[in-house]
């Protein structure tokens, strides 16, 4: 008969699968206050008409996949809109909050589903929206600086913003 204890001494590896990662950071009420501080916003849902679509996709130059909007109005003009676009693999929520002007407020993740790159959700890569028009590039490594191990967050990011500001201007004044 053969003495199984050395096998009790020997390293058991485990394979895991690869695991999506997600984090909620902000829900849509705690990023609208972060960008709006003490004001009521309004909810106004809007759908984007045929004509509309066809204007921001020709100003785009790239097809637009969603027409319903999730917004918020303040009492100036400024709006809040909810977008959604691909990192890597998975959705990245996030808030961009809009001036009366077309300016950047700021933008704020609501949610990260990757399991790296998390780093568009620092203050300082964020930060370098505030401000932005659609007189703005608004491209990655031109006006927009790159996060190594994000690229693909950081462009999508950047082009859900121009997408944004593009449709604030032609259709949410």
């Amino acid at each position: 008969m053969s003495d199984w204890r050395p096998l009790m001494l020997a390293p058991v590896v485990i394979m895991a699968p690869h695991c999506a990662y997600a984090a909620t950071y902000l829900s849509v009420e705690q990023a609208q206050q972060i960008l709006f501080p003490g004001i009521a916003l309004k909810a106004a849902p809007t759908h984007l008409s045929d004509e509309q679509k066809q204007a921001i996709e020709q100003r785009l130059g790239a097809r637009l996949r969603i027409t319903d909007l999730k917004l918020w109005r303040a009492p100036d003009g400024a709006v809040f809109i909810v977008d959604e676009v691909i990192g890597k693999h998975e959705f990245i929520t996030y808030a961009v909050g809009i001036r009366a002007d077309g300016g950047v407020k700021g933008i704020e993740i609501l949610e990260y589903r990757e399991s790296y790159g998390y780093e568009v959700r620092h203050p300082g890569w964020r930060g370098q929206f505030v401000g932005k028009t659609t007189a703005a590039a608004l491209e990655l490594d031109k006006d927009i600086r790159n996060i190594g191990g994000a690229t693909l967050s950081c462009r999508h990011i950047t082009e859900g913003v121009k997408r944004l500001l593009i449709t604030h201007e032609l259709a949410l004044r």
